[in-house]
């Protein structure tokens, strides 16, 4: 299946949470839009992921069973939202499927995807302590990168690096 042949199966089933479709677009001057390059992928509402991901795996036309990559991005420091981003893949089928949500910075919880996805673990433990996003129910969310005494979150635009831990320079 194509993107859009994958975003019809989704609204065909009415996939819980599905805000919208994102396809590349040229720029438009006249509106001042910059465009989009990339990849074509579906926003879904973060509180309704874990449904989402659901219909995904278990519909036999999707059969995306592997959640490849799951990330997240602060596109700016001025923006009032994460993005967390998801790949699917049907090795069966051979498709995929980008997917992103976007959670507010002051509240950037959502729930675990361990659930339907156990290779989820460790791509929200990394999100967790990289941008400080709290994944709900998440099985084990200690650090795996960062010691546990670290302050703050470093791949947040906002973040401050420090010049120095226990004695030792960061400079």
């Amino acid at each position: 299946m194509d993107f859009q042949a994958i975003h019809d199966r989704l609204v065909a089933i009415d996939a819980p949470g599905l805000v919208r479709a994102e396809l590349p677009r040229e720029p438009n001057k006249k509106e001042k839009d910059p465009g989009r390059s990339g990849e074509s992928y579906v926003v879904v509402d973060s509180a309704r992921m874990v449904d989402f991901l659901l219909a995904c795996r278990d519909d036999e036309r999707l059969d995306m069973k592997l959640l490849v990559d799951l990330s997240a991005a602060d596109p700016a420091v001025d923006d009032e939202n994460f993005w967390v981003l998801i790949q699917l893949l049907s090795i069966e089928k051979k498709h995929r499927l980008s997917i992103k949500a976007f959670l507010p910075k002051d509240n950037a919880r959502m729930p675990t995807a361990t659930a339907v996805h156990r290779g989820a673990q460790w791509h929200e433990r990394e999100c967790a302590e990289m941008y400080g996003i709290t994944f709900e129910g998440h099985p084990d969310p200690r650090n795996i990168l960062l010691p546990d005494d670290w302050v703050g979150h470093p791949m947040r635009k906002d973040y401050e690096f420090p010049t120095e831990y226990h004695g030792i320079s960061c400079e």
